[in-house]
């Protein structure tokens, strides 16, 4: 076929439809089996006295449920359960310490969910003021949360400002009363434009913005003004992700009706749209579904080569210990995966009771770790130099391969394969041809596109 040929619209919408991991990790999450709390201990112990490390705390509690969500979270408004947890999470964290005296010191802080402003303003500085005790934090350390607009008042502004916040990302999702109504979040745009402005207030650097296409009743206008609200607000950085209807595994998904939800179709116009704005704005696409300001670190490390990818998504962080603390938060280390119990009952049992709560995870093989960096640099650098992939691994993924060559969603020139221009969005499909582990399995993944 020659080069210039595009790909037709059938092949685009089949390749749409096939689910695939995300690969926030390798492998992936699925995959992970009974580890041993010993075993994660020994990883710890093991960390040389320079290693630097990151953390990442869940807070899994929100005071109501959006429909949509995906996220691993339970509704509260209990002021002592959310108390006992803030102070398991302090536990645990002691815990972890101890095992790694005279680290490299603290590179970036986390705080995800759920929504962590869930803690309180006080339980927020509780965290903090905890984990700065603990271990030794790097200058300069990024300090980001996951935030609701809705729930930013003054005394959790205050918080946020003594915690020493470097970062936010803001849900915003869409901009649409009538889709809001539909998933079950209404967030008129004054509230996300008084969070932009509060947040700015406290020095606030970086703002991060998420977008989702593929709602109910979401067309291509709604999108398109979703993201030039985003533009408007100064964001510093965008997610745009796809809406993954999985009510199987998510039961509060069934307040959506599926009738409702676009086509694959409607969501490539939606995906195509969203980039065109953001990148008409100025902004620069990155990997999969990431945008940045040209001069953001984002935007610099993808041109530099020292984009990382991890359960978070696309990153700047490099550190090689990513630990993790709270209900079913997952943590890397150089040997491999471990991921904390998922209930907040067995996750208090083990904190409580002075035992790490480590339930699951994987240690990484040889070639784990070879197909696993090969994986990251296709979702953070669009393509890969076939030179670097081992021949063993290449063979296994040469049919593969081919087939999305022959679609035109992948380019062979010069030794390197790379995504076509009408293949960027098919960026998964590129990185799956290096995962021995998968099998089809669409309760387990989200459409690619």
């Amino acid at each position: 076929m020659p080069a210039s040929s595009n790909p037709s619209g059938e092949t685009l919408l089949r390749h749409a439809a096939t689910p695939l991991p995300r690969y926030t990790s390798y492998p992936t999450a699925p995959h992970f089996g009974p580890l041993a709390p010993a075993t994660y201990a020994d990883w710890l112990l093991a960390a040389p006295p320079e290693a630097p490390l990151s953390l990442y705390v869940h807070v899994p509690f929100c005071h109501e449920l959006c429909w949509y969500c995906g996220c691993h979270t339970t509704v509260t408004r209990s002021a002592a359960r959310i108390a006992r947890y803030g102070a398991g999470l302090e536990t645990e964290a002691a815990m972890v310490a101890a095992l790694l005296p005279g680290h490299g010191g603290v590179a970036a802080l986390h705080l995800g969910g759920g929504t962590p402003t869930a803690l309180g303003a006080d339980g927020l500085r509780r965290i903090a003021g905890a984990l700065r005790r603990l271990f030794a934090f790097r200058p300069g350390a990024e300090v980001a949360a996951e935030l609701d607009p809705r729930a930013l008042g003054a005394d959790l502004l205050s918080a946020l400002a003594d915690i020493g916040l470097t970062r936010a990302s803001l849900g915003v999702q869409d901009v649409t009363p009538a889709v809001q109504e539909r998933i079950g979040r209404i967030q008129p745009k004054a509230q996300v434009e008084a969070a932009v402005r509060g947040l700015r207030a406290i020095g606030v650097g970086g703002i991060n913005m998420d977008l989702i296409y593929g709602l109910p009743g979401q067309g291509v206008a709604e999108v398109e003004d979703s993201a030039r609200f985003a533009v408007d607000c100064g964001a510093d950085r965008l997610a745009v992700f796809g809406y993954a209807h999985v009510p199987w595994m998510k039961p509060h998904q069934k307040g959506i009706r599926v009738e409702d939800l676009p086509d694959a179709a409607l969501r490539m116009r939606q995906a195509e749209a969203t980039a065109r704005v953001l990148t008409d704005a100025g902004y620069v696409a990155i990997g999969l579904d990431h945008f940045a300001k040209p001069g953001d670190a984002m935007a610099v490390a993808a041109v530099s080569g020292a984009l990382r990818r991890n359960f978070q998504g696309y990153t700047t962080d490099t550190a090689p210990y990513l630990i993790g603390l709270g209900a079913s938060a997952i943590g890397l280390t150089p040997q491999g995966y471990v991921q904390n119990a998922a209930e907040e009952k067995a996750w208090l049992a083990a904190v409580e009771a002075g035992r790490l709560p480590t339930a699951r995870g994987l240690a990484l093989t040889a070639e784990d770790r070879a197909r696993g960096r090969l994986i990251e640099r296709v979702m953070c650098e669009g393509g890969i130099r076939e030179a670097d992939v081992p021949p063993a691994i290449l063979a296994t993924a040469r049919d593969r391969l081919d087939d999305l060559i022959a679609d035109v969603l992948v380019t062979r020139a010069d030794g390197r394969l790379a995504m076509t221009p009408q293949g960027r969005p098919f960026l998964r499909h590129l990185a799956a041809c290096f995962d021995a582990y998968l099998k089809p399995s669409p309760a387990r993944h989200s459409a690619a596109v």
